[in-house]
């Protein structure tokens, strides 16, 4: 049977699980993990704050449901996820703050409910590290409380996997017959786990498809292998669910699937063999998105946890398969690197929220052999080599909040300039109904309350003539960078300096133009 096949690679975890202090279904033992992700949501109401502004793709998701802004141009790669998982606030509610807070408190909980996904699999003690490891980076406190969908594939992909061995060896979920409450079975928790795997495959399909598709890879290959249908039929059910809006959009919106897939290949630069691993250590510096990746690499302060998780997963499963349970390390490693595969080898730029989808899943994994570095040694190296973690983990923990830091600042900073050319354009009449073309002038269309327009590049969705046209009907506003030229159609277009080294060109209906 497939429970055999998986609990034979878990070799022994299953039976040893039972008794795993901190393994018990009581709500004592799950305390760890709430107080993680409680933490987890703290640190991003203080370290990121609620008045952060909204950035540049933020404000594309949030205006397909918002009051505040006509809806931006929706390009082929994205997906409408996040825009309903926020709709909750932005239906009815301009407030960037209110916005911050609900989905600070949203991916807290979600945090909660990944680590309990991994019950039964390994010690509490191990996922409650596990979660401070992810939580603790700059990149997952940054995009936690934003309205960005990575972050949430990362949720289900560790959701997904951990619910997906736990799916196929019953054993390691099963608490000792004389705790388990009456009427309590195990065909119930499988169930309960099976529905949870589809659902976790279907957040991850609602928020990015085609990372869905690369993350549940090692998963379809060891279901079908093993023949383990009921997950495979899970698997299936949750990424159809999950991606079906998007397809369908595809055909309605896109000209159909595959010209879907290759236009978002190219909005990307063309998809293909391009060694982007310098690219993503360039931008653990806090680096947004780094198009064209160029300067020097950070420090090595910076970067010394990224070099050394490799090691650390070699280890992890080096120690899994002495201890005679390699699937429950093997598979969420194989899934990370899945996923990080075509961010790493297949696009020729970086973005660190790229890669929160394998962090979350190599932190169950190197969080357990970090565990057991802690507790191997014995006599007199152990409190030697647990201060040397300690500091380590200490000093990992200072470079986090450093970049975290200067990287708030910086985008509040740059978030700031929107709002107040935002204002700008109030000041000088061009309010709602209006449009904004130029530079930059997604956002600060958002900002100002605004449709905005391009006639190229990736968010291309006009005419010149058609921009023309509309310029006599409303308000409307073009910015341009010092020094440079004006389009046709805004020459003759008053203008003011505006925030950012630019120039605002701007037209009212009935001036003449």
């Amino acid at each position: 049977m497939t429970g055999s096949a998986d609990a034979a690679l878990a070799g022994t975890q299953d039976e040893r699980s039972r008794h795993l202090p901190g393994h018990g279904p009581g709500k004592r033992a799950a305390v760890p993990l709430a107080a993680v992700a409680a933490a987890f949501t703290l640190a991003q109401l203080l370290l990121v704050g609620p008045g952060m502004g909204l950035g540049w793709d933020e404000t594309v998701y949030v205006s397909q449901i918002s009051a505040h802004a006509p809806a931006a141009y929706f390009s082929a790669p994205r997906a409408r996820g996040i825009s309903l998982l926020v709709a909750p606030v932005t239906a009815w509610s301009s407030s960037t703050a209110l916005l911050r807070c609900y989905l600070a408190v949203l991916s807290g909980l979600a945090l909660h409910l990944a680590l309990r996904a991994w019950r039964g699999l390994f010690p509490d003690r191990v996922l409650a590290l596990a979660g401070a490891l992810f939580a603790s980076l700059w990149i997952t406190l940054f995009y936690g409380p934003q309205a960005m969908p990575n972050y949430w594939v990362a949720i289900g992909a560790s959701t997904t996997t951990g619910l997906f061995l736990r799916a196929g060896v019953p054993s390691a979920t099963a608490p000792p017959a004389s705790a388990t409450p009456m009427g309590a079975s195990s065909t119930g928790r499988d169930r309960a786990a099976l529905w949870g795997l589809a659902a976790g495959t279907a957040l991850m399909g609602w928020m990015r498809p085609v990372d869905a598709v690369w993350t549940v890879l090692p998963l379809f290959a060891v279901a079908s292998a093993r023949r383990s249908w009921k997950r495979l039929v899970a698997l299936l059910a949750g990424l159809a669910a999950g991606v079906a809006e998007w397809v369908v959009e595809a055909y309605v919106s896109y000209g159909g699937l595959f010209h879907r897939l290759h236009e978002g290949s190219a909005i990307q630069g063309g998809l293909g063999w391009h060694v982007a691993v310098a690219d993503q250590l360039r931008s653990l510096g806090g680096r947004s998105l780094c198009r064209p990746c160029a300067g020097a690499l950070p420090s090595p302060f910076v970067t010394a946890w990224w070099c050394a998780l490799p090691l650390l997963a070699l280890l992890a499963l080096v120690l899994a398969v002495r201890a005679r349970r390699p699937a429950v390390t093997a598979l969420p490693l194989a899934c990370a690197a899945s996923a990080a595969f075509p961010y790493l080898f297949l696009i020729g730029y970086a973005a660190p929220r790229f890669l929160l989808p394998a962090y979350a899943l190599l932190a169950v994994p190197v969080a357990a052999a970090l565990s057991r570095l802690a507790i191997a040694p014995r006599g007199p190296w152990r409190p030697v080599v647990r201060t040397l973690l300690g500091l380590a983990l200490a000093l990992h923990l200072g470079a986090q909040l450093s970049v975290l830091t200067h990287t708030v600042r910086g985008t509040t900073a740059a978030h700031r300039v929107w709002s107040r050319t935002a204002a700008t354009l109030h000041r000088v009449g061009v309010r709602a109904p209006c449009l904004v073309t130029g530079d930059e002038a997604l956002p600060i269309a958002f900002y100002a309350g605004c449709a905005s327009a391009a006639t190229s590049g990736p968010n291309a969705n006009s005419t010149t003539d058609a921009i023309a046209r509309t310029a006599r009907r409303i308000p409307a506003a073009t910015l341009v960078p010092e020094g440079a030229r004006p389009p046709a159609y805004a020459r003759d277009w008053t203008w003011v300096p505006a925030e950012g080294r630019r120039r605002l060109y701007y037209t009212l209906p009935g001036n003449g133009v």
